[in-house]
């Protein structure tokens, strides 16, 4: 099911989002140009230029619409409405209003977990982790998201070695197997691109948990989430992406996400052998988003709001553990960093950390990277809540 953006959504700037249907129903009012409807808490019919349809099947749920401000409007998305994507395959799928209903959607999650355990919304849907990677934090996230909401979980930890596919069947095969067996499968794999082709031909969602180089969008998301709820904007930002940046899709995926905001600047200090590639900075400025190279992480450090450390990936060098070494501790975030960061900024880590952050780090309140790996069984939650049984 390949990843879509139909949205049933309100935006009160006049943006409706084009849902992958082609064709009017007897839920729809759609005219050539433009859309009309009525809601009912005005007693008014308004018309809206450009946009294409708009959902009325039930229009007592717009009594019950999940409302974000942002300084453009004010967004609506009606509770029970099909989530926008079918799939979560990578950052550019989302926009500004997704993310702020989706910030919503995980406070509330964040609620359930601390206020009603044995919660059951996603009773009887089942979840399967294929992983062909080793993970710890993204797979037991996705799993403990699950289950918290009433899910089961099928899961293989290491689907390269201990599946069908060491017998050399292919992504493809296994993919429209496992999916006769769940409702929603999160896949993690070696290759850049392998969780498209799994969305191209499953039938039900599939949730890209980081495909070699690629991308890993929920990583991403929880990334945003953390900054919001950790400095309490998002616009007007400056990040600095540190460590491996040529193979680090956690970052690659954070600068597509975060080049949706106002005013941001995002450094990039990394050894010469994995610097980010041209890819990102070309989509950076073709976005207008003003971004630097540097090699001096103090100065980095002293300017930004964000720290975001990343490891050095042994495992994307192959035979060349030269360059490994050669790229290894060049940059570290310790004590001479925290004492030029400005008090109000954070440091950031997808986990897990090698040396890249020492560990004396870990008591100063501006160490994020724990209460981040935090947010991010929120942020999983409500993706999955969102993509099972919509808003």
């Amino acid at each position: 099911m390949a990843a879509s953006s139909s949205l049933f959504s309100y935006s009160m700037h006049m943006e409706v989002f084009a849902p992958k249907i082609s064709k009017c129903s007897k839920d729809f009012i759609c005219c050539h140009r433009k859309i009309s409807y009525t809601e009912p808490s005005y007693l008014k019919s308004t018309c809206y230029p450009i946009s294409r349809f708009l959902c009325i099947n039930n229009l007592s749920k717009w009594g019950k619409m999940k409302k974000t401000r942002q300084g453009d409007g004010i967004h609506y998305f009606s509770d029970g409405q099909k989530f926008q994507l079918d799939d979560v395959i990578e950052a550019q799928q989302f926009d500004r209003d997704i993310f702020n209903a989706i910030f919503e959607v995980a406070r509330d999650m964040e609620n359930i977990e601390k206020n009603s355990p044995g919660n059951q919304i996603l009773k009887g849907y089942l979840m399967a982790t294929l992983f062909y990677e080793p993970s710890t934090r993204t797979r037991l996230s996705f799993e403990s998201a699950m289950r918290r909401l009433g899910g089961d979980v099928l899961t293989t930890e290491n689907a390269r070695e201990f599946s069908s596919a060491a017998k050399g069947e292919t992504l493809e095969d296994t993919i429209r197997t496992v999916e006769g067996y769940s409702d929603l499968i999160v896949l993690r794999h070696f290759e850049s691109g392998a969780a498209r082709r799994a969305a191209d031909i499953a039938g039900i969602p599939i949730i890209n948990a980081g495909d070699g180089p690629g991308q890993h969008p929920t990583q991403a998301l929880l990334d945003v989430y953390t900054i919001e709820r950790e400095i309490g904007k998002l616009d007007g930002i400056k990040v600095g992406f540190v460590g491996d940046l040529a193979n680090g899709r956690t970052v690659r995926s954070l600068a597509y996400l975060l080049a949706k905001y106002k005013d941001v600047k995002i450094y990039f200090v990394s050894p010469d052998v994995v610097k980010m590639k041209d890819d990102i900075k070309d989509y950076l400025t073709s976005k207008g988003v003003d971004w630097e190279e540097s090699s001096d992480l103090v100065e980095v450090a002293s300017e930004c709001d964000v720290v975001y450390q990343t490891r050095i990936q042994k495992e994307r060098f192959g035979e060349r553990l030269d360059l490994y070494e050669k790229a290894r501790g060049k940059y570290i975030v310790n004590q001479n960093i925290l004492k030029v960061m400005q008090r109000h900024a954070v440091v950031m880590h997808p986990l897990p950390r090698l040396d890249e952050i020492t560990v004396d780090v870990d008591s100063d309140p501006r160490a994020a990277y724990f209460r981040q790996a935090k947010y991010g069984l929120y942020i999983r939650m409500a993706l999955l809540k969102l993509l099972l049984v919509g808003w």
